[in-house]
């Protein structure tokens, strides 16, 4: 696959305080303002070439890319969004030894034209959330924070000095409230946006609402891939480490942190409730496999099965084994 000459290859090096844009084979950057009113800027000076633009990049930044990445998808470009241990390595490997904003912008628009003209280039594009996606995001995002808030506090509880004790206990009492709160904007999500996916799941042993929420908000390829591919998304799936007649341990990494908690919580359930599962579960351990490798080959399993009842659009039902799972 090869990329006409004419299509302009843009990178955007995202911070918290600006956006700085390089255009592949030219060496002048430009920066704007990550506002609002900046974004709008940046729109602006893109609709001249907007037919010649093949794809705008930019790396994860923990969210702070989000508002621009999606008023470029809006406005009708293409987007992907890369892990930025990625594309830390591609930029390594073109010899930058300095880093500025503005030749992580340049790197980062080789390394568009790169992923562009790559087989996997339509698997990397962006695809928004739909707004109830969205917002069911935030709230599973708000209660991780305030779970995260109420230890800490229950932390500092057991060796705090006794004048204290009344304002952490006065504090959890205000989390537990708000996590309460987020908790029944979450079920009443899932209810109203959600029910029909859900049905399928009814029964599954492991699966709280707070996997579910996860699942349906963070992972809305659920269903949509084959096997191999939503566990290499998720990050569960075993990668090989071969070089030569060398053959290295399999492991897994990368992939949604968050799904991969949610899944980890699940199957801690799964494994004893489940009698797929639990069966498994035992069959590794018996095998000699340790605890951690068999748990992770049921998260892998779990996720195997779930994406299957998504895909097949049958409910769940305790039968449902190898022939699903193998179309799936």
């Amino acid at each position: 696959m090869s990329a006409s000459s004419e299509q302009i290859f843009i990178g955007i090096d995202v911070s918290k305080a600006s956006l700085d844009l390089a255009i592949r084979a030219q060496s002048k950057a430009r920066q704007f303002a990550n506002t609002e009113e900046g974004i709008g800027a940046l729109l602006a000076s893109l609709e001249q070439q907007r037919q010649k633009i093949a794809v705008v990049l930019m790396e994860a930044t923990g969210g702070l890319e989000h508002p621009a990445a999606v008023a470029l998808c809006l406005a009708g470009y293409a987007v992907m969004v890369v892990n930025p241990r990625q594309a830390h390595d591609f930029s390594k490997s073109l010899g930058y030894l300095s880093k500025t904003d503005k030749i992580d912008a340049q790197a980062l628009a080789q390394f568009a034209h790169t992923l562009y003209c790559s087989e996997r280039r339509d698997k990397l594009l962006l695809k928004l959330a739909t707004p109830e996606q969205e917002v069911l995001a935030a709230m599973v995002t708000r209660r991780s924070q305030l779970v995260g808030m109420r230890v800490a506090e229950s932390n500092r509880l057991a060796g705090s000095h006794r004048t204290q004790r009344q304002s952490i206990e006065t504090m959890i009492k205000a989390i537990d409230q708000q996590i309460q709160e987020v908790d029944g904007g979450i079920a009443d999500g899932l209810g109203a946006h959600f029910k029909a996916k859900l049905e399928l799941l009814k029964g599954m042993k492991g699966l709280g609402t707070t996997t579910k929420a996860v699942l349906m908000a963070c992972l809305p390829e659920l269903g949509q891939l084959n096997a191999p591919e939503i566990g290499k998304l998720v990050g569960v799936a075993p990668l090989n480490r071969d070089s030569g007649t060398m053959k290295g341990r399999r492991t897994t990494w990368g992939g949604r942190g968050n799904v991969r908690s949610a899944l980890y919580m699940a199957s801690l359930s799964a494994v004893r409730y489940d009698p797929v599962l639990k069966a498994f579960y035992q069959r590794l351990r018996a095998a000699g496999k340790p605890a951690k490798v068999a748990l992770v080959a049921c998260m892998h399993k779990l996720l195997t099965i779930l994406n299957a009842v998504i895909k097949s659009g049958r409910p769940w039902q305790a039968t449902f084994g190898c022939a699903q799972l193998a179309n799936a």
